[in-house]
């Protein structure tokens, strides 16, 4: 029986700061947690700005496609952790939410989505040392 815990990363276009989080959890968790990703208004493909920075420790984000936020996608979630989506994100009673604050990379260059996804990396490395995965 699986006791993985299910982490739903949540930001407005799911193309940037959304995406880079799914991708540093798969990379460093692996298979010990259910990854989702889903934007309130998503946009059409992901952030070229993202794959590139993220690509450059290697990790593929490339083959991802910005995907709905759905009631469904919430409630199988143990972790809600929303970047920036504020009042679209529907609350559910017994659910851990955070709210991480990142600035949106969608239209800046690599120098500036650098420290946004340093930062991701951190709280993405923090987050698994609280779920105690093995």
């Amino acid at each position: 029986m699986s006791n993985k815990p299910t982490v739903l990363f949540v930001c407005v276009h799911n193309a940037g700061r959304s995406q880079m989080a799914a991708g540093y959890l798969t990379h460093l968790a692996g298979d010990r947690i259910e990854i989702l990703s889903a934007g309130s208004a998503p946009a059409d493909s992901i952030n070229p700005v993202a794959i590139q920075v993220m690509s450059e420790e290697g990790i593929d984000i490339s083959g991802e496609q910005p995907k709905i936020l759905t009631d469904e996608t919430v409630q199988c979630a143990d972790v809600v952790i929303t970047m920036g989506c504020g009042d679209t994100c529907k609350f559910y009673p017994g659910k851990r939410y955070e709210d991480w604050v990142l600035d949106d990379p969608a239209g800046q260059g690599v120098e500036s989505v650098r420290p946004i996804r340093d930062a991701i990396r951190i709280k993405i490395e923090k987050l698994i040392t609280e779920l105690q995965v093995d």
